[in-house]
């Protein structure tokens, strides 16, 4: 009885494996952890005890997100997965509107469930004054706020950084926006996509004479996430010298501007403007898309000198293998069509599968576009746990693993997207409030 019992306690504070044909061979309690022996292959999450929770980078740190949609909330879910205790605030009602974005299960967006892991949701009708004090009480005690609204509502609201700085001198407060906190632009709206328009990155993607497509995720959001989280870790680490906290201001546009590479020098330098190329990196040759015979696209990178030798002696191109001009990039760039063209007459005579074998014997860089059915059955993905199962409110769902990978100390998936203000009681107690005021403040439309 105890052992089934035990069993089903682990098939939910166990992350889930990505092969459940695997059987339990064998189970032990110590120490109040239920320990698995597993057929075939080693556990690939562990039971998130008091000790393995400690053990987190960021165990300890208290973060109130205030944020809604991507960036914001991509960040302090970064924070979350390495031990942050994330308090997320929720409007009453309705939510954060990605609840309701891409596909839904059960009426609740599955992509909940990958951008608001490890999170508690507390409900707060922000315009209100008496939720506007409940988030002073919180921040008093937290480490790091993070909120992406139009700069100048939290300002608004009394909560801006000056206002919560002075409650708490070591705060660090990440802010991301469409423009910056400062600048002509900063009180103009702005997502991701504007973000990516102005950072340079549209004017680069799609085919000459094109109208600009967009990459297919959100990757102006997500950049600015990755720089906010970088910033509060440097925040912190300075932190611990100086003992105060500091305001990380990150726009969405300078985010993209900073991945455009070599962009600006270039027309500083030459007057030159970098157009679309489809789907070839210009300048660095070869590298780029070819058709095969089966209809399927393969991507190869031969653009190193060694690996370009390499891929015109498999394709049969001596000639091009030993032209000197050929020898380094800067000479292969100028004739990029000519490469591109003696590497497509290969590929359209061979399927994709033939090509990706030959590439591989010839250690040529090669691999094709992976769809989601690719990506969860790759060997590779799962061999790096990059695919796990979790239990939500939803069922098991499949989700993306964590990044990065620590070697004595891995971040952690906790559990799923929480329920609207499911953790809005816990959390209002555990500021003081009566069940008698929460009642009041639920009465109100506050909570």
């Amino acid at each position: 009885m105890l052992k089934a019992l035990c069993l089903a306690l682990a098939e939910q504070v166990f992350f889930v494996l990505t092969k459940p044909a695997l059987a339990i061979r064998s189970l032990s309690i110590r120490h109040g952890s239920v320990i698995l022996a597993l057929v075939g292959r080693p556990v690939t999450g562990v039971v998130m005890n008091e000790q393995n929770e400690n053990s987190l980078p960021l165990h300890g740190l208290k973060v109130i997100e205030m944020g809604q949609l991507i960036a914001g909330p991509f960040a302090s879910k970064m924070l979350g997965e390495f031990g942050a205790e994330v308090i997320k605030i929720e409007p009453p009602g309705v939510g954060d509107p990605l609840r309701k974005w891409r596909k839904l299960k059960d009426g609740t967006s599955l992509w909940w469930h990958v951008q608001s892991r490890n999170k508690q949701s507390l409900t707060l009708d922000l315009k209100a004054a008496e939720a506007q004090e409940i988030v002073r009480q919180l921040v008093a005690e937290a480490d790091v706020v993070v909120e992406n609204f139009r700069p100048g509502t939290l300002e608004e609201w009394g909560l801006g950084w000056d206002e919560l700085s002075a409650l708490n001198p070591r705060l660090i407060m990440l802010r991301i926006s469409g423009y910056g906190q400062t600048g002509p632009y900063r009180d103009l709206p702005g997502f991701g996509v504007i973000g990516e328009a102005m950072g340079g990155l549209r004017h680069l993607t799609g085919y000459p004479g094109q109208p600009p497509v967009r990459v297919g995720v959100s990757i102006g959001d997500s950049l600015s996430s990755l720089y906010g989280v970088i910033g509060v870790l440097l925040a912190l680490q300075e932190r611990n010298r100086s003992g105060k906290g500091q305001e990380i201001d990150v726009a969405l546009y300078e985010s993209v501007f900073g991945m455009m590479e070599s962009l600006v020098p270039e027309y500083d330098a030459f007057g030159y403007v970098r157009e679309p190329a489809g789907s070839a990196l210009p300048g660095i040759t070869p590298s780029n898309s070819y058709l095969c015979k089966d209809g399927a696209y393969v991507l190869i990178a031969g653009n190193g000198d060694s690996i370009y030798k390499r891929l015109m002696n498999l394709i049969g191109r001596q000639d091009l293998a030993d032209e000197p001009r050929f020898a380094h990039n800067d000479g292969r760039a100028q004739y990029a069509a000519l490469i591109d063209a003696a590497i497509g007459e290969w590929t359209i005579r061979h399927s994709r599968a033939e090509v990706i074998e030959a590439l591989k014997e010839a250690h040529v860089p090669a691999g094709y576009p992976y769809t989601a059915a690719d990506i969860v059955k790759d060997p590779h993905y799962l061999a790096r746990q990059m695919i796990e199962q979790v239990q939500t409110f939803a069922g098991p769902l499949k989700v993306p693993g964590i990044l990065p990978k620590l070697s004595r100390t891995p971040g952690r998936i906790g559990t799923g997207g929480p329920q609207l203000g499911k953790h809005t009681d816990d959390v209002l107690a555990g500021l003081g409030l009566s069940d008698k005021q929460v009642q009041g403040l639920r009465a109100r439309g506050i909570i």
